[in-house]
C-alpha cells in the first residue's frame, strides 16, 4: 500500500471508530441483562443475551483503544507511516475480527445475503428490537473498516515478512 494513502486512511478509520463508539457506549450504558431478557427467559436466552453484552463490551473497548492509539498516531508532529500501518493492521485483527467473528456466536454474517441489500447478520435467537439495532447499525462500519483495510488481512504481514528478509 503506498505510503501516500496511509495517513487519510488513519483520519476516516478514526471516524469511522468513533461513530461505532458513539453508538455502541449509549447501549451498553442503558442496557444490561433484565433489560434485555425477559423475566420468563430460558437458557438459551439468558445465554445469548449475556454473550451478546459480553461481545458488544470486548468490541467496544477494543474500537476505543484502536481510536485512541490513531489519535496518538495522527497527532505526531512527523506523521510516521510505518507505525500507522501498524495501528491499521491492529484495527482489522482486532475491531474488524471482533464485530465479524464473536467469541459468543450471538450472531453471524451470512454471506448469501450481502450482495441482495438485505441484512448479512443472522441472529442465533431473535432479539429485542434494541439489541438488533444495534448490531445492525455497527455492522455497516464495521463492513466499510472491513472494505477499507482488507490489505491489512494478509498483505500487510506478508510484505513486512519480505522486507525482513532482505
Amino acid at each position: 500500500m503506498p505510503s501516500a494513502n496511509v495517513k487519510p486512511l488513519s483520519e476516516s478509520t478514526r471516524a469511522k471508530l468513533k461513530d461505532a463508539i458513539s453508538q455502541l457506549e449509549p447501549f451498553l450504558n442503558e442496557h444490561a441483562l433484565p433489560q434485555l431478557a425477559s423475566p420468563e427467559a430460558n437458557d438459551e436466552e439468558l445465554t445469548f443475551y449475556k454473550g451478546l453484552l459480553s461481545d458488544l463490551r470486548h468490541l467496544l473497548v477494543y474500537s476505543e483503544v484502536a481510536y485512541e492509539k490513531l489519535g496518538v498516531t495522527l497527532r505526531r508532529p512527523n506523521f510516521d507511516a510505518e507505525h500507522a500501518e501498524r495501528q491499521l493492521y491492529e484495527v482489522y485483527h482486532h475491531c474488524v475480527n471482533a464485530f465479524f467473528y464473536p467469541k459468543n456466536e450471538g450472531y453471524s454474517e451470512d454471506g448469501r445475503y450481502a450482495y441482495t441489500g438485505q441484512d448479512a447478520i443472522r441472529f442465533r435467537h431473535k432479539p429485542l428490537r434494541s439489541a438488533r439495532d444495534i448490531v445492525l447499525g455497527v455492522s455497516k462500519i464495521y463492513e466499510e473498516l472491513r472494505d477499507d483495510l482488507s490489505y491489512y488481512e494478509n498483505d500487510y504481514m506478508t510484505s513486512r515478512r519480505m522486507q525482513g528478509q532482505k
